[in-house]
């Protein structure tokens, strides 16, 4: 085995911290003018650490999160996060003093709720979500009268009024035009409530794909989640804006053993993997526990080792791997290997292990598992 720094042992995540501020970069100017960035850290950052990348992010001027718990929002809090945190989801009223306590922002997920809150008499924080179309949380668009009920409330500072697109990450025709009618329904609304001599607070309506395909809106915040860690949801998402974002994650691991297999040998639990030839199978220490998808197994997973990629054979474990490295020169245990990585190919890029997998970047990233070590790589 050969040396290794502290934490690469068995297998670790790796951040390229510089990745992370050319992404916040990019996004900023792709942004209107005065629109500001609002980081989504939820589910720790992506499965980046929420904690770790809210804190680099402050030291680049970054004031506005947004998490999806106030779980969440508290451990910023704790760790000297400063600035906006704005909770995305639901939070119990009961919670209401934690909210005032560590200044958390809670969104009002429809009027009874923003009722309840009112009434615990607690000075908080709050932004308004509308449901233009999604159904999922958020005060009917066309409840104008409702919306203008809230601003009356007496413990509810307003401080701004938010949607979420449910489709903006596709360009069909029929998608993008029931995104325009969600965009419609909204700012109609912010007119409405105009009319009505509200004071309309700050407004938000793009995440990632939203700027992406829709970099024109005026808003006052972006929400950027997977975009600002580099990557899309899918690897062959089209976006209308082409920015050159660049992974900030890698997931590696090393080989620990290498068996050879003879023909009509099996490998790993239920026999899945029968070699149709004298094998070399490398043994690797990370599996499902540690967040890698088990519905890799099998051939439909690869990875990276001394320059080539090479298939997952057999069945994902809980903590192990194999891949055959029959057709790979020189590999020899304590060398690494590279699952998630768009540096080593496009084929292991986040979005494409997640596409192989039935799922999108988003969940896989947030799927890593806490055992991971991380390594910082700062240049």
């Amino acid at each position: 085995m050969e040396n290794t720094q502290a934490g690469t042992e068995r297998s670790w995540i790796e951040l390229k911290i510089e990745n992370l501020k050319h992404n916040v970069k990019v996004l900023t100017e792709a942004m209107p003018p005065a629109c500001e960035l609002m980081a989504v850290v939820k589910a720790e950052a992506y499965g980046h650490g929420a904690c770790r990348i809210a804190t680099i992010l402050n030291e680049m001027g970054i004031k506005a999160f947004a998490v999806a718990t106030i779980e969440e929002g508290i451990q910023l809090r704790k760790n000297g996060i400063r600035g906006e945190v704005l909770i995305l989801g639901y939070t119990s009223v009961k919670r209401a003093s934690d909210l005032e306590k560590y200044d958390l922002i809670q969104t009002l997920i429809d009027f009874d709720y923003a009722k309840a809150l009112n009434s615990q008499n607690f000075a908080l924080k709050v932004h308004i979500k509308i449901d233009t179309g999604m159904h999922r949380l958020g005060f009917p668009c066309k409840e104008v009268m409702a919306v203008k009920k809230v601003f009356e409330m007496k413990h509810l500072k307003i401080g701004g009024i938010y949607t979420h697109l449910c489709c903006a990450d596709s360009l069909q025709a029929d998608d993008m035009a029931f995104t325009g009618r969600q965009i419609d329904r909204f700012y109609q609304l912010l007119d409405t409530l105009k009319k009505e001599k509200i004071k309309i607070p700050k407004v938000h309506i793009q995440s990632s794909y939203g700027l992406l395909n829709y970099p024109d809106l005026t808003c006052h915040y972006v929400r950027a989640g997977i975009a600002l860690y580099g990557v899309l949801s899918a690897p062959n998402d089209e976006t209308n804006l082409k920015l050159d974002l660049r992974p900030v994650l890698s997931l590696k691991s090393r080989v620990v053993s290498i068996r050879r297999v003879k023909k009509g040998d099996s490998v790993g639990y239920g026999r899945d993997f029968v070699a149709e030839r004298d094998s070399r199978i490398a043994i690797v220490p990370i599996g499902y526990g540690d967040g890698f998808p088990r519905n890799l197994s099998n051939g439909n997973g690869r990875a990276a080792v001394n320059g080539h990629i090479v298939p997952i054979v057999g069945r994902i474990c809980m903590d192990q791997l194999s891949i055959d490295i029959t057709d790979v020169q020189g590999v020899s245990t304590g060398n690494i290997v590279t699952l998630i990585g768009a540096e080593e190919c496009d084929d292991l890029s986040a979005s494409a292990v997640a596409y192989r997998s039935g799922s999108i970047s988003n969940e896989l990233l947030c799927r890593m598992g806490a055992r991971l070590p991380v390594i910082i790589l700062r240049r």
